[in-house]
């Protein structure tokens, strides 16, 4: 599939136990670009987005945990404007990701 087809979505968690936060931060990993604490960058298409959401919510535990996936738009369309307050950031480039 095209990248025209991909969104932008940050994902952010709250994730009650450590050996849960770390599993999810695995997860995360394989689908985008770590920003800090707790928080990605992703770019995908409509399939990896419902495969990410499956994965994460067969690892948390709902009644404790929760995830926020928040789409931001078209990939490739988004003009993302970051203000950073304290340490400096970079913005992620595109780059090419084997799973």
């Amino acid at each position: 599939m095209s990248r025209h087809h991909e969104r932008l979505y940050i994902v952010t968690y709250d994730i009650a136990d450590p050996k849960r936060w770390r599993q999810i931060f695995k997860v995360m990993e394989a689908y985008g670009d770590w920003l800090q604490l707790s928080v990605f960058q992703c770019r995908l298409t409509a399939r990896r987005r419902a495969a990410l959401a499956m994965r994460l919510d067969r690892e948390i535990k709902a009644s404790e945990d929760h995830i926020l996936i928040l789409d931001i738009g078209p990939a490739d369309d988004v003009d993302l404007r970051v203000e950073s307050l304290g340490k400096s950031f970079k913005a992620i480039e595109r780059q090419a990701r084997v799973i």
